[in-house]
């Protein structure tokens, strides 16, 4: 490890910048790192995330301090970022790429075995593969904005019935970025989801027609309201023959709640971390426990391989690289409004024979 002083081509009023600061640079297995020392110790909510372009920083402002000078730069794209993976390697494209055909076939043949329709099987499959899209995307996206290095899209395809898919991930260094870029990239990618997700809903209910009820899916509050919105009160013994979108829709709402689930490293682990921080881990616990607690006395096998994951992972989420930076109102309202819509997508038993 060595260390380097980024003030050789700095102007006056940058090194007093850099000076106040007391500003370190380190360089570790080829990245740099960025330690605040004095500021931190008596600023310790402004502690800084790594970077490593300088060459972009410009003068300060009045009353700006150093905090926000870096955290402006470590906005700055980095050309070879692009190309790079989680762990620093260059990005490897070919198996997202096949896990995403992969998945695309799955999907279609799960639907083609029930319906021996090639039409319905393509707008199954293709809904359902935009809607996880989408989702993950806003994960993407969002980890682009904040330079928080991730992974391209990983699809999940289970070619077994009903759904074909198991979703997707994203695989990133969550510690690499703060409190606010941690909720922003979580809740980003259920939000984004849910777009399609009610879009596919309510045009498939549209084209869904009655029949003699099958007692095959769970329907969760948000298919009930929207069922009875669009067709009124069912007659006794009949139910909704789901439209392929509108099954994709099922799917996209399944999935969504599942994931806003406030445990450990899913989507809503990392909204409810950045909401309360530390205080998260009791209330992450205690839901995974229950969970547990609830398939072992309903003898319901629906979750086991996610719950299992979900232990073997830990219900606790890490602290980020800082957890002291504050979230605006409005994003502690979208929160726990995000996270209320469990209430309205989840049903715990979603296949019912």
């Amino acid at each position: 490890m060595t260390i380097a002083c980024p003030l050789a081509h700095c102007s006056s009023s940058r090194r007093r910048l850099l000076f106040r600061g007391a500003v370190l640079q380190f360089r570790r297995f080829g990245r740099l790192i960025i330690a605040n020392e004095l500021f931190s110790h008596s600023h310790p909510q402004l502690a800084m995330t790594p970077t490593d372009d300088w060459r972009s920083m410009r003068e300060p402002r009045p009353g700006e301090t150093p905090w926000e000078i870096i955290t402006e730069v470590e906005t700055v794209e980095d050309p070879a970022d692009a190309m790079a993976d989680s762990a620093g390697n260059p990005r490897r494209v070919w198996l997202p790429l096949v896990l995403f055909l992969l998945t695309c076939a799955s999907t279609y043949w799960v639907y083609w075995k029930n319906s021996h329709s090639v039409q319905q099987s393509l707008m199954y499959s293709g809904a359902v593969i935009f809607i996880l899209a989408a989702h993950e995307m806003g994960h993407y996206l969002q980890t682009r904005r904040y330079r928080v290095p991730a992974s391209l899209p990983y699809f999940i395809p289970i070619p077994a019935p009903p759904i074909g898919t198991m979703g997707a991930v994203i695989a990133m260094r969550g510690h690499m970025g703060d409190r606010k870029s941690l909720f922003d990239i979580g809740i980003s990618g259920p939000l984004a989801g849910l777009v399609p997700t009610i879009a596919f809903t309510v045009l498939g209910l549209m084209w869904s027609t009655q029949v003699p009820r099958r007692g095959e899916l769970g329907d969760p509050l948000l298919f009930q309201l929207l069922v009875r919105a669009i067709f009124g009160p069912l007659p006794p013994g009949y139910d909704i023959l789901l439209h392929p979108f509108a099954f994709a829709g099922w799917v996209g709402t399944l999935i969504t709640a599942l994931n806003l689930m406030p445990i450990g490293q899913l989507d809503g682990g990392h909204i409810l971390y950045g909401l309360l921080r530390e205080r998260s881990w009791p209330i992450s616990t205690f839901l995974l426990l229950f969970a547990i607690g609830w398939t072992i006395l309903t003898r319901n096998p629906t979750f086991t391989v996610m719950l299992f994951l979900l232990a073997l992972v830990g219900p606790n989420h890490p602290p980020t690289a800082n957890d002291n930076v504050p979230l605006s109102p409005g994003r502690i309202i979208l929160g726990w409004l995000t996270l209320g819509f469990i209430i309205l997508g989840f049903t715990p038993r979603p296949l019912q024979f």
